[in-house]
């Protein structure tokens, strides 16, 4: 896909690197020349200096065959002004960064189909690394309503060797979670498991679960875990 970023700053440039990696082809307008120099020197992708807000930049930069606006300029009333000009110019899907919440609803309004709040992403982050250590990530979907986390197998675990086919028929095991990916060992692919996979000590797995038995799967996988040897390891890494 074509995918047309306005702004290089960090968070542009991280953007169009990770999505060069995926293979998309992918374009930068921004008023900064150094920056746009560092984006076709260092990342790859085209960069067109200019205001990403201009028509004109726009259109040399290809937003008519866009497949994919990002607006990830600083400042919302800019983005806000590069959603809309993404809606008039027809792009299939518009993504814009938001830092202050006020403009939610103008940007829905002006047509992003998805709004990235960096602020709440970062706070959400740092709440679930205080209130689950245990948890390597978490994921929430549809407002809070489905949680995807992964976590290590711990040595004490009730569940280790023992396989999935199996550990879905005990009543201990929640029957709304869903073990949906196995890693083995650290540095092996995650793999989508079947009935007979079995958990080895010190694996990790993807668990889908609702909010109400999140500690539950926690407590069952990650029995007897020292927090403070956790937190202490984690700061070493």
């Amino acid at each position: 896909m074509y995918v047309l970023i306005g702004g290089a700053g960090l968070i542009g440039r991280t953007l169009a690197q990770r999505l060069v990696k995926l293979g998309h082809t992918v374009a930068i307008i921004d008023i900064d020349p150094i920056a746009c120099a560092y984006a076709r020197e260092r990342l790859g992708v085209m960069a067109f200096e200019g205001s990403a807000v201009s028509t004109d930049t726009l259109s040399e930069a290809g937003i008519h065959k866009a497949d994919i606006v990002c607006a990830a300029l600083r400042y919302d009333a800019l983005n806000l002004a590069i959603v809309s000009l993404a809606r008039h110019y027809k792009v299939p899907h518009i993504i814009s960064r938001l830092r202050h919440r006020d403009f939610e609803h103008p940007l829905r309004h002006a047509g992003a189909h998805r709004i990235i709040s960096t602020v709440n992403l970062a706070v959400s982050t740092m709440v679930n690394a205080a209130e689950y250590p245990q948890v390597e990530s978490i994921m929430h979907f549809e407002e809070g309503q489905i949680e995807v986390l992964k976590l290590s197998i711990s040595e004490d675990c009730t569940f280790a060797k023992h396989r999935l086919a199996d550990i879905a028929k005990d009543p201990r095991f929640p029957p709304s979670s869903l073990i949906i990916g196995y890693q083995a060992y650290p540095h092996k692919n995650l793999v989508i498991p079947n009935g007979d996979t079995v958990l080895e000590p010190n694996s990790k797995v993807l668990v889908v679960t609702k909010p109400e038995t999140l500690h539950e799967i926690i407590d069952l996988l990650q029995p007897n875990v020292d927090l403070n040897i956790l937190v202490s390891s984690t700061d070493h890494q």
